[in-house]
């Protein structure tokens, strides 16, 4: 993964999914370029990680019967990748947006909804912010920002967390930046439907896939918006038409 991570993705920004069936295709059935999953089923790696959440954060992962992570090496400064999270929405090229609308309430990164096919009566789980970190703290020498979310409403009773820091060459990181998405719940509050059992495979089959795409998605999306701002701060084209990133992005 360590050698996969440092992938060009960024020729050009992913292009937006327009319907139902292109999110199954770009989310569900394509295969990432970049294989993104940490390990956090052996019981070494559940108990790493939960201890870097809970020293990072300040949010404890442990009565939790699911413990899921991804992360990703992007190019891009860790600033200019956090700047991305704080405009990303469900109508981004980033996130299949058909099948699981995502919405602002109020416009606002405290509150976010995400509902089955958008219908009111169909909520997957609703985010409601306990922590957003948007500048490193002083003595954090990693340049971490970040947003925790307590998650409800939904199949997932727990919390939601999009982590991103500087890449540790000590680490095996050669990336500039390093981006993780963490989840960590019981299904419906019961810890005893959520360790190898049916429901779990199901669901870890398809959120596996589908947040994979999306992690490679958003490292492609970053790297080329950067790209772009150093060629138009250089004054230097490429020789590459840029997208029009109303209909892309």
């Amino acid at each position: 993964m360590v050698e996969m991570e440092h992938t060009d993705l960024s020729d050009a920004p992913p292009r937006r999914s327009r319907w139902l069936l292109s999110d199954l295709r770009a989310f569900f059935f394509h295969r990432p370029a970049i294989l993104t999953q940490a390990d956090t089923r052996s019981p070494r790696g559940r108990h790493d990680y939960e201890q870097r959440i809970r020293q990072r954060t300040g949010i404890a992962v442990e009565q939790y019967g699911v413990l899921n992570i991804h992360r990703i090496g992007i190019e891009a400064p860790v600033r200019h990748v956090f700047e991305e999270l704080l405009i990303w929405d469900g109508d981004s090229s980033c996130w299949p947006n058909n099948l699981a609308s995502v919405r602002r309430v109020g416009g606002s990164l405290d509150e976010i909804r995400v509902r089955l096919l958008g219908i009111r009566l169909l909520p997957l789980f609703s985010l409601r912010s306990i922590k957003l970190q948007k500048v490193p703290v002083p003595e954090d020498g990693d340049n971490a920002r970040y947003l925790v979310y307590k998650c409800e409403g939904g199949y997932p009773i727990g919390v939601f967390c999009l982590y991103v820091r500087s890449g540790i060459a000590a680490l095996g990181e050669r990336s500039t930046t390093q981006f993780f998405l963490a989840t960590g719940f019981n299904f419906y509050g019961k810890r005893n439907w959520s360790r190898d059992n049916l429901i779990y495979r199901i669901w870890a089959t398809i959120h596996n896939r589908v947040t994979a795409n999306v992690l490679n998605r958003f490292k492609q999306l970053c790297e080329w918006r950067f790209r772009r701002l150093q060629s138009d701060l250089s004054g230097h084209d490429d020789g590459r038409r840029s997208p029009d990133l109303g209909s892309q992005v």
